[in-house]
């Protein structure tokens, strides 16, 4: 669910910005089908590719997680928990994206 949220966010954001996956893949240098599996939800973006997207994209870490689920916190919170059981890999990358906007002003 959470890669579906994300997927869709980042969808909704590049079509905002007037971009097609074809150029939003070219500026931060991988596939448009690396692109398409993100925002159909069937990959997570690497950390760094993260970054880059939300570079190219002008956003915060924030934009990309605001949406209609937003008012359904304990949901986010039990989607989250599950996924991190699920995923050791998925748990150190939530960590280092954690570690990255605690600090931020």
């Amino acid at each position: 669910m959470i890669k579906q949220l994300l997927g869709k966010r980042i969808k909704e954001i590049r079509k905002s910005k007037k971009l097609t996956q074809e150029q939003l893949a070219e500026y931060i240098g991988i596939e448009t089908s690396s692109v398409s599996n993100i925002e159909n939800g069937r990959y997570f973006p690497t950390a760094e590719n993260l970054d880059k997207i939300m570079q190219v994209l002008k956003i915060s870490p924030s934009d990309l997680f605001i949406s209609e689920y937003n008012n359904q916190h304990d949901y986010l919170i039990e989607e989250l928990n599950k996924a991190m059981k699920e995923n050791e890999k998925l748990t150190r990358m939530i960590y280092k994206f954690y570690l990255a906007i605690k600090y931020q002003d």
